[in-house]
């Protein structure tokens, strides 16, 4: 109970550089008109061109239908791994009867997130704006017509792409409070935390004028936005719903590895989308992603049933399906940057590191994250992102720069790091709180006890 007041105390001293966050620049920089076509900025691209001393005409933006097609693909991929792949990742390490609400949840959060994307995330991540927010220059995607491009690719497929990051990253808080936690508490938090968190999240690190951004926080496809995001602000759920009924007294296993393991597939298939499709093209950068993907991922699955089999005797089917997700998360923010043996690299240490933080870290925090969010996609998101610094560089096979400088990097890569943990943290305790105090977060005793697929949503997942 120690780390838990430690943990809110935390919390608590971040609050003011959460003041500071919502703030003066957004209102400052108002004033000043936002270019009227052309300012999005790739995820990837994090280092802005220097601006010339006398103005120039930009280059003609001119569609490219092979980086067309692969955007359109990679999307989809991202839609898979969410809806179907993540839902049935976590569905399985539920209890069956809990196994409907979980897919529920997932598959809601989906289609939610993508609409109020489209209403306002979208421009209050990439239209312009300050070091936290963006503008409403593209409210309900004002502006935005089949002609308009984004780079090389139509607009409204880099907006059907970053809708997917959104969905996902608010259903992978999902896992954290899993078979406990009321249907309509879970979306009522959902359109706090996107609101309040992973849109600020998102423009800091991947829209120019940005705070991170524009310190050169390396973050390919969402190391900090996606899994720190979602890790922390699960890891804040796990404390403020509680544990489940009989949690530590009775065994709660996974009901279905056979579902965890096609999830986990999925997964991994999907997330080509995810770190490929952040190059924003069918270019080298994106092959570079996609080599990175595979064997990062291979070498965490390894080093994680290799770990649990020195220590407990046997490697487990979940085990591999956990190393292979670990991978995933440390790989994200890395994809473009890091050269393919720094991949390797990066995948067994974080094997190890996420077998460690599902455990070891697990029981030091005592807290009920039922499906491991924070012990995968925080620690793991944690790790990749501050690894990044240092595989990035020439040296180590990394794309990095000739003068890059790795000591630097990595001071901007713990900082976007802080920023994030803070931020998620502070927007999530108080969304929890306001959640409870209007719906209450948790369903009764006798609920949970029955299930949440016949009490929720008066449906069973099995019938045999």
């Amino acid at each position: 109970m120690s780390i838990k007041k430690i943990f809110t105390s935390a919390l608590a001293t971040g609050a003011l550089l959460l003041a500071v966050g919502f703030a003066a620049p957004v209102m400052a920089e108002e004033a000043a008109a936002p270019a009227a076509v052309e300012t999005v900025v790739a995820p990837a691209a994090v280092v802005a061109a220097p601006a010339a001393e006398t103005p120039a005409a930009a280059p003609e933006a001119v569609l490219d239908t092979g980086d067309t097609a692969w955007m359109l693909t990679s999307t989809m991929l991202v839609i898979l791994m969410t809806i179907p792949g993540l839902a049935l990742f976590y569905g399985g390490l539920g209890r069956s009867k809990n196994m409907l609400s979980v897919l529920m949840q997932v598959f809601v959060l989906f289609a939610l997130i993508t609409v109020l994307w489209a209403i306002y995330g979208y421009s209050m991540v990439f239209s312009g704006g300050g070091s936290f927010y963006g503008t409403f220059e593209k409210l309900f995607l004002s502006g935005i017509t089949p002609d308009t491009l984004s780079g090389t690719i139509p607009e409204y497929v880099f907006v059907a792409f970053q809708s997917t990051f959104a969905a996902i990253t608010c259903a992978l808080i999902v896992g954290a409070f899993a078979e406990r936690m009321k249907f309509a508490a879970v979306i009522a938090f959902s359109v706090l935390w996107f609101t309040f968190s992973y849109i600020p999240v998102a423009h800091m690190v991947w829209a120019a004028g940005g705070l991170l951004f524009e310190e050169g926080a390396l973050d390919f496809a969402g190391g900090t936005v996606v899994h720190i995001n979602a890790g922390i602000a699960g890891l804040v759920g796990a404390y403020m719903v509680g544990k489940r009924v009989g949690f530590g007294k009775e065994a709660m296993p996974p009901h279905s590895l056979t579902m965890t393991m096609i999830g986990a597939s999925l997964l991994w298939v999907g997330w080509f989308g995810f770190n490929a499709g952040s190059a924003l093209g069918a270019n080298g950068i994106a092959g570079l992603a996609f080599i990175n993907t595979i064997l990062a991922t291979g070498a965490a699955t390894l080093s994680w049933i290799g770990a649990e089999a020195l220590l407990k005797g046997k490697a487990s089917m979940l085990g591999a399906a956990s190393g292979a997700v670990a991978g995933l998360v440390a790989v994200t923010p890395a994809a473009g940057f890091v050269g393919p043996m720094g991949s390797i690299v990066l995948g067994l240490l974080a094997g190890v590191i996420c077998l460690w933080g599902v455990s070891g870290l697990k029981r030091m925090l005592g807290a009920d994250d039922a499906f491991d969010v924070f012990g995968v996609h925080g620690v793991g998101g944690i790790f990749g992102a501050i690894m990044t610094g240092v595989l990035a560089a020439p040296s180590l096979g990394g794309t990095g720069a000739a003068d890059y400088a790795m000591a630097h990097q990595l001071m901007v890569q713990v900082k976007g790091v802080l920023i994030t943990i803070v931020w998620s943290g502070i927007v999530a305790f108080i969304a929890y709180k306001l959640v409870d105090m209007v719906i209450g977060l948790r369903v009764a005793d006798e609920a949970e006890r029955e299930g949440l697929d016949i009490t929720s949503h008066g449906e069973s997942a099995y019938h045999s």
